[in-house]
């Protein structure tokens, strides 16, 4: 799939991103996939490329361009170091839902004036942190998102007020959410909250929970696991086809 690199400007900033399209000519729907904490890397630009192959524009963004030229984390060391710790959860604090929107905002416009790129509103689909970003844009923008995806997604809902579920009233999205097993970011209780919430506010969505852990549909995760992910790829295929085309 052909990719290119580009830098989007933000209220903020220089974002770098990478776009992924398919073969051929275009347009074809818009979708953002937002990493999860590790934040951009070639897994990422690895798994827009697939996604692209089912006939997407796919956007990866860096989300933490505000700490300009950041080393990359090891994946499988980055939760056991206590120095790579603490500088992780360090950037993921900096990125707050006003932030997640603003950038979100931004990253729609450059989309919308690609020629490749079809539509007005879009996809968005994240994994772990990701997965929260991609529920947030969709409860603050909701004119611009059509379907939102969230995989091994954590705090999707929390005693903030800012807490993902208590914007179920904006969106107009299709939501899908798949949770991971014993995975404390997303518990079976959160998963029955968010439900009755999306439910009230009458938006077509499902939930479901995967028999894999935390990490499942990331190759570079240690509990990447393939059946999960092959799982994962279907749930998109399934739900950006009936929202996005």
């Amino acid at each position: 799939m052909p990719t290119i690199n580009d830098v989007i400007t933000t209220p903020d900033g220089a974002c770098p991103v990478t776009l992924s399209t398919p073969d051929g000519d275009g347009p074809w729907p818009g979708v953002v996939l937002y990493p999860d904490a590790g934040g951009t890397r070639q897994t990422f630009v690895d798994m827009a490329e697939k996604l692209a192959g089912l006939g997407y524009a796919v956007l990866v963004p860096d989300v933490y361009y505000r700490d300009g030229d950041w080393a990359p984390f090891d994946m499988e060391t980055v939760f056991s170091d206590t120095d790579e710790r603490k500088r992780l959860f360090g950037m993921i604090a900096q990125i707050t839902p006003q932030i997640m929107a603003s950038d979100a905002g931004a990253f729609f416009g450059y989309l919308e004036a690609r020629p490749e790129v079809s539509g007005t509103s879009f996809g968005t689909t994240g994994y772990c942190m990701g997965g929260r970003t991609s529920l947030v844009v969709a409860g603050r923008l909701p004119d611009r998102v059509a379907a939102a995806m969230s995989f091994h997604g954590g705090g999707l809902v929390t005693d903030d007020a800012d807490s993902p579920h208590l914007f179920a009233d904006a969106i107009s999205a299709t939501v899908y959410v798949g949770g991971a097993t014993d995975d404390a970011s997303f518990t079976p209780e959160q998963a029955e909250t968010l439900d009755k919430a999306l439910t009230a506010a009458g938006v077509e969505h499902t939930i479901e929970f995967y028999d894999a852990a935390h990490g499942f549909a990331v190759p570079d995760n240690g509990p990447f696991d393939e059946v999960a992910a092959e799982r994962h790829w279907r749930a998109m295929e399934s739900v950006f086809g009936a929202a996005l085309r």
